[in-house]
């Protein structure tokens, strides 16, 4: 009997691109269900009744919450295709630790974006660059920072990849320029199929950006 397999999404959720990556690359085939957040399902809080947001992974009617479980979770389930985390402990302990760490920069730059007037956003792209810099020494150089292929820290940290666009714009810098090393290993991985079809370009991110800080009013 074929595994039953649903996401509880949301398109520009970066910790729901997560999910939709390692699904990808492990060759997962899932039902998606795009999430109103503002009008949630019966399903979403039968799911998640704690937290009742997304992502949601339901396979064969159990929920797993929270991307980096998530992700670890069909590391562990779908073990066929090369794993994400690495087999050493140490190896497998740091890269957790640096997906932390990309959980929290997320989090906190995204939300900057979305509330933030211009003069303190200054401020958040200063942190943010910060944070570039101690990624970009990870890395490397290596191809991912998994090493030759994508892993499990890559997976935490590809959404930003999307943000990319919005974040040179109202920080007034050029990634490319000042990190050159993450913007190659960013273009190394859009190249993979399973990367570039699950997560939204850079104009559609920026264009949902804007049009929340109108409606937020700091504009």
């Amino acid at each position: 009997m074929a595994d039953e397999v649903v996401l509880l999404d949301r398109w520009p959720s970066p910790y729901c691109m997560r999910v939709r990556i390692a699904l990808a690359l492990k060759g997962v085939i899932c039902e998606i269900k795009d999430e109103d957040l503002s009008n949630k399902s019966t399903l979403l809080l039968q799911m998640n009744p704690v937290h009742k947001k997304v992502p949601v992974l339901i396979h064969n009617g159990k929920p797993i919450c929270e991307s980096l479980i998530i992700v670890e979770y069909i590391d562990q389930v779908w073990n066929e295709k090369p794993p994400l985390l690495p087999s050493d402990p140490y190896q497998r302990a740091h890269a957790k630790f640096w997906a932390d760490f990309s959980d929290k920069m997320v989090c906190l730059y995204s939300m900057s974006l979305l509330t933030s007037k211009r003069e303190e956003l200054e401020v958040a792209t200063k942190e943010f660059k910060e944070n570039l810099k101690l990624l970009e020494e990870q890395l490397g150089d290596k191809h991912y920072f998994g090493g030759e292929e994508l892993g499990f820290l890559d997976v935490a940290l590809l959404p930003i990849i999307t943000g990319f666009k919005t974040r040179e714009i109202y920080g007034k810098f050029k990634i490319e320029d000042e990190f050159s090393k993450l913007f190659a290993w960013a273009n190394r991985c859009l190249q993979k199929e399973s990367v570039s079809k699950s997560i939204p370009d850079q104009e559609k991110m920026y264009g949902l950006i804007v049009e929340m800080r109108k409606k937020f009013g700091v504009e």
